[in-house]
């Protein structure tokens, strides 16, 4: 198997495969954490194809192990009769510290850990967590002011630099 060139990897040896766009908009992303994920090789396969999706997942710190929840991997399409269950609960793959570290974050501060975006690095299949806090209404909505505010500033930047020309 070779090796993309870094232009179609994402750069650094990473490639993309799925954005949590939803929780980047209603949650106040306060850390970052990359973590493994254990999976089948069904899983891993359907994951290269693209067919994931990370609406309403979530994960847990549950007897001192990290689970995911609800992200979705559609059945490979070549498995045969050896699908596996796209819902079912995947264990994250951390360090020890690390975990103890956000349970103590999730129980006491009122965050939950939402998945970010999957990626694939070197072959293997990692997940951004993002430790978060939700949103509330006026929040979001000072957020799409200042969003369509940016954007008229760049559009008229942008005709000035037209007409100048």
């Amino acid at each position: 198997m070779s090796a993309l060139p870094k232009s179609h990897s994402g750069g650094a040896g990473r490639k993309a495969v799925c954005v949590n766009r939803r929780a980047l908009r209603d949650y106040h992303v306060l850390e970052r954490v990359e973590a493994g994920i254990e999976l089948t090789g069904s899983e891993i396969k359907s994951i290269r194809e693209g067919r994931i999706s990370l609406d309403s997942s979530f994960a847990r710190i549950e007897m001192g192990e990290a689970i995911l929840y609800n992200m979705n991997i559609a059945p490979y399409s070549h498995s045969g009769s050896y699908a596996h269950d796209p819902l079912r609960p995947r264990r994250l793959l951390l360090h020890r510290d690390q975990i103890r570290r956000l349970w103590g974050q999730t129980s006491s501060r009122g965050c939950t850990l939402i998945p970010l975006r999957v990626y694939l690095k070197r072959g293997w299949a990692k997940v951004e967590l993002g430790l978060c806090r939700g949103k509330r209404l006026q929040d979001r909505r000072e957020e799409l002011r200042r969003r369509t505010a940016e954007q008229e500033v760049r559009r008229e930047v942008n005709r000035r630099q037209g007409t100048s020309r």
